[in-house]
């Protein structure tokens, strides 16, 4: 069977190389075509976790309470904020951001309602809204009322008075979000395993609808956004101005993804190129490698864009690491070439050629199979970015060796047979035979430093963390993190975090029993005149009654203590505003009820309907938490939470929720340390059984095995040691490593055994291998190291790290395969016999 696949491949691929190539080149161009539909990713839902429980409640009270998109500007003049010149050039800037067709509103200190400048009884307020542009307001007061005042402080205008916000709302997409909305209900009825086929079928055509949708509402975004900072450019000659908000960050994002593709690639690209003339110094082993290259990626490219996979900021990098994982496969043929020229020069130029792939076909292979199987561990994963990102690297492998086992030895074929070279200076040579001496002569020594680098990485893993900031994932030079550390700092916070807080069951299932009571309630003031007889609904609701208000003001304040809390916004804040109208009167029932029914529709949208259900039974505390706070536990401050909300407020376990992006992006956190177990123990129990199918030997498989795994402590323990936590990216830097790392192991071991089958002598068979093999892992180890570091580039820390970390692991698995892994076999070696 063996020898009739090699005798097909043979005739196809050396006999003929025009036919195949043709036919490999028309398959590539097919699916290639398809990369002017490939695109790129940095929503929210990108990042959140597959299946999360969270994110349906998160959906469904945003849909209660109303959600839009909207963007941030903090405005610190250089003058006075209430000073004449600031107004106007705040009333301009307004002015031309409302001109935007996508911005239906733009909020500022200019728009907000003034209540105490001077102070607004009820029925003025229920007549007419106060403005800081309406005649006879105090400009003093109404500062004072921005920095002091329960609405205002740290949220419109910072504590110091300097530095004001303008909130620009963007007009929602409803085509997008009824598209969303259906593929939400589609895909939770697929994995709760209720849906029909006929269902099924709609789900695909709204998932393509909502892709085609949302990728021309994006462009749309992008063109929106470079307008508001055009507009901004205009202003900052008279006061400093940043854009924040959520819309902002995923266009940037996009821009760091689109720009780190193309950086990357040509980086690489060019870096690689380099290197294989500084090392070959032949054009043909330039030329054939960067050729599979260019296949395997455009490939890619097309392939996503066929299918409709979207690049995210976790997937970024594959085209580089495809770049490298290809050209790996590439060195190791160039080599094994190289040293058969070398032995026999007088062999024809195709005898080279077929035992070259003779030799190096199978362990080819098998280090695929590997590095695929390093990838696929991903797919455990809760998180869609690393699936998707698991997937793209799987199937990209799988079609860089058949390009590489197709395309460089046919191409090989029509090119004249290379002469040989011998380096004037042997660095490689020296390298390998230095490891091989500390093998041979320093066995001792080699052991007890890798055992300590075991016990000090045991160690490090110990003291990972997942608790990280998103701030940090961006340099402090960009937009992001300026305007998230202005608006953490002075405005409030950034992160929201919503506490809900539901009615108690008891006195739902008896309200279903018995009417509403009403009360009789004398009246303050004429506001009140033509409510006389109906308490209305704080007559039936849990929460919204005099009896609450107490309760509701003692959590407001508990939350609003909290050290990780900024702004904090909920009914505690109306019904302060609602007592200081009233003359600091407490509101009774009627006086409620008839407020709720009274008031402006502008003063109930802003006061009423974001923090409470309209039936009363169910309301909202809205905290922006400060993400930038060094100190933030994310999981323990949400227990916390939960925790004393029921010990210290007598509230049920079931009335008391928490969402928003605070939670989303913890159940994100909290996923990697799972997810990090659970993907090194699938690639380890994968490649064991690989490695057990590969060498027919227990023994072999697990001596392979340790400096992979050893590679991959030591950065994770190196990680733990410098207090740099797990983040979307980093966590896959484990699998990454064992899966690249583990293909040295593979060719060094193969080569091993067949050099001891020449004579039984197992010292001589590793120096050997170092002096022939080892050089093809030094040029690939050294290929991938600086590859990686080109990583360092990005805007996006968490690139950075996985460049930088990825190429640390990189250098000890080298160093791994080329000592500790040969003294291994030397003290535990297989069996062979001498051929």
């Amino acid at each position: 069977m063996k020898q009739t696949i090699i005798s097909i491949y043979e005739r196809l691929v050396l006999h003929h190389p025009l036919i195949t190539l043709t036919l490999l080149l028309a398959l590539i161009a097919s699916v290639g075509v398809f990369a002017k539909d490939f695109h790129l990713d940095a929503s929210a839902d990108s990042l959140m976790l597959e299946h999360d429980q969270d994110l349906r409640y998160f959906r469904q009270i945003n849909a209660q309470y109303g959600t839009s998109d909207f963007l941030i500007i903090s405005y610190s003049p250089q003058g006075e904020l209430l000073a004449p010149e600031t107004i106007a050039d705040l009333r301009r800037l307004r002015d031309r951001l409302v001109q935007i067709e996508r911005v239906t509103q733009v909020m500022s200190i200019l728009d907000a309602p003034l209540i105490d400048s001077p102070r607004v009884t009820l029925a003025e307020l229920s007549r007419e809204i106060r403005t800081i542009e309406t005649p006879g307001i105090d400009l003093g007061l109404a500062m004072t009322e921005f920095t002091d005042g329960p609405i205002y402080q740290n949220l419109l205008v910072s504590a110091d008075g300097r530095t004001t916000a303008l909130q620009v709302m963007l007009k929602t997409n409803e085509e997008l979000r009824s598209l969303h909305r259906q593929r939400t209900e589609l895909r939770e009825k697929r994995d709760d395993g209720m849906i029909t086929a006929a269902q099924e079928q709609q789900l695909a055509v709204v998932s393509a609808s909502y892709d085609q949708v949302s990728r021309a509402h994006n462009e749309q975004e992008a063109r929106d956004i470079a307008t508001i900072r055009a507009i901004m450019a205009e202003h900052r000659d008279t006061a400093e101005l940043f854009l924040g908000g959520i819309p902002m960050i995923v266009v940037d994002m996009i821009d760091f993804i689109r720009n780190d593709l193309v950086k990357f690639g040509l980086g690489v690209l060019v870096f690689l190129v380099s290197m294989l003339m500084l090392i070959f110094r032949r054009l043909q082993w330039v030329l054939l490698p960067m050729a599979c290259c260019f296949l395997a990626v455009l490939f890619m490219f097309g392939f996503l864009g066929l299918v409709g996979w979207k690049v995210t900021v976790v997937s970024s990098n594959f085209t580089s690491l495809l770049l490298i994982i290809t050209l790996s496969l590439c060195v190791h043929l160039i080599v094994r070439y190289n040293e058969l020229l070398a032995e026999q020069p007088e062999a024809s130029h195709a005898a080279l050629i077929r035992e070259t792939i003779r030799s190096k076909a199978l362990p080819s292979i098998f280090t695929a199979l590997t590095t695929i199987a390093a990838f696929a561990s991903l797919l455990t994963s809760d998180i869609r970015p690393i699936i998707d990102f698991g997937w793209m690297m799987a199937i990209g492998i799988g079609f860089a060796l058949v390009i590489s086992l197709i395309i460089f030895p046919a191409g090989l074929v029509l090119l004249k047979k290379p002469q040989s070279f011998a380096p004037r200076l042997d660095i490689t040579g020296y390298i390998t035979r230095g490891c091989g001496h500390l093998v041979e002569h320093h066995s001792r020594a080699t052991l007890l430093t890798f055992a300590l680098i075991t016990l000090i990485s045991a160690y490090g893993i110990s003291q990972l963390s997942v608790e990280n900031r998103f701030i940090d994932y961006f340099k402090p030079t960009t937009e992001i993190y300026q305007g998230m550390a202005l608006i953490d700092r002075q405005l409030g916070g950034t992160t929201p975090l919503d506490v809900i807080l539901d009615a108690d069951p008891d006195f739902l299932a008896a309200l279903e029993q018995e009417p509403a009571v009403a009360e009789d309630d004398p009246f303050a003031d004429d506001f009140f005149a033509e409510d006389t007889v109906e308490a209305g609904l704080s007559g039936s609701s849990y929460w919204y009654n005099s009896f609450r208000v107490d309760d509701i003001h003692a959590i407001h304040h508990y939350l609003d203590q909290l050290p990780e809390s900024g702004k904090v916004l909920s009914m505690a804040t109306t019904f302060t505003l609602m007592e200081h109208v009233n003359e600091g009167q407490p509101l009774d029932n009627m006086a409620l009820s008839v407020i709720h029914r009274k008031l402006p529709e502008v003063i109930d949208e802003a006061l009423f309907r974001p923090y409470m259900a309209a039936d009363g039974n169910q309301i909202r505390f809205n905290l922006r938490i400060i993400d930038s706070d060094p100190s933030l536990q994310r999981n323990q401050l949400i227990g916390k939470i939960k925790q004393d909300l029921v010990a210290l407020f007598d509230l049920k376990p079931e009335q008391v929720h928490l969402t928003g992006m605070f939670v989303l992006y913890n159940n994100v956190l909290q996923s990697l340390f799972s997810s990090q177990i659970m993907t090194i123990g699938v690639v380890f129990l994968v490649i064991v059984g690989m490695f057990l199918i590969q060498f027919r030997s227990m023994r072999l498989a697990l001596i392979a095995i340790v400096p992979n795994l050893l590679s991959a402590a030591a950065v994770l323990g190196l990680m733990g040691l410098m207090k740099i936590p797990l983040d979307i990216m980093t966590i896959t830097i484990a699998a990454i490593t064992i899966g690249i790392a583990v293909d040295d192991t593979i060719h060094y071991i193969h080569r091993y055994i067949d050099e001891l089958r020449i004579d039984g002598d197992s010292l001589a068979a590793i120096r050997r291998t170092h002096d022939s093999v080892g050089r093809a892992m030094y040029y690939t180890s050294v290929t991938i190291i600086t590859g990686f570091s080109i990583l360092a580039l990005s805007n996006f820390n968490p690139t950075i790290y996985f460049g930088l970390f990825t190429g640390l692991a990189m250098i000890v698995a080298m160093f791994a395969n080329l000592t500790l892994l040969a003294l291994l076999l030397l003290l535990w070696q297989p069996r062979q016999k001498p051929v």
